[in-house]
């Protein structure tokens, strides 16, 4: 699957969340997401745009893999795939043993919401703020939902430059210059 997504920093996730209950978009939960980056010991992700992660929600853990970003659509898309194990903490040590290395952590607590076949996240991520995501799955690169995306972020006011970075980037970015 390709996962295309707007992201965009706000200031403050009352209005979009207003928006949102006002539009009768499903509200599906919030939760902690503790998330576990490592880089690989034959090749650089940071070089080859890929990321690993381990993702720890209060129910369970998730190893999910994102391919390269591909620039296809002017917001950011990647194949990502998804799969839940029975215990985090093995398959991190599983990942040690075959020499994978940590990178960082981050943490965000994430309220999902579901409108017109989208998933739209409201994120708030240690040291780095507030955000909105509006995320659609499509089976192949010919889906474009750019229009479609576009056309929820201004319904409940999400629109605004794109940020193609992860936060995984993002937070590298700031622990860099914050060192400077």
């Amino acid at each position: 699957m390709l996962e295309v997504e707007l992201k965009v920093k706000i200031a403050s996730l009352d209005p979009v969340r207003e928006a949102l209950v006002l539009r009768k978009a499903s509200f599906l939960g919030r939760v902690h997401e503790h998330d576990i980056y490592y880089n690989a010991p034959h090749r650089d992700f940071g070089v080859t745009d890929e990321a690993v992660r381990v993702r720890y929600t209060d129910e369970h853990a998730v190893v999910t893999y994102k391919g390269p970003k591909i620039k296809k659509y002017g917001l950011k898309a990647r194949e990502e795939l998804n799969f839940g194990v029975e215990s985090g903490p093995d398959f991190e040590t599983m990942l040690n043993r075959l020499g994978f290395t940590k990178t960082t952590e981050v943490n965000k607590w994430r309220e999902t919401y579901r409108m017109d076949g989208a998933s739209i996240s409201l994120d708030s991520v240690d040291e780095l703020g507030t955000f909105a995501e509006i995320e659609i799955m499509v089976g192949n690169e010919e889906c474009n939902p750019t229009g479609q995306i576009g056309r929820i972020a201004k319904e409940i006011g999400a629109d605004g430059e794109p940020i193609l970075a992860s936060y995984l980037e993002l937070l590298l970015i700031k622990r860099s210059a914050d060192q400077s």
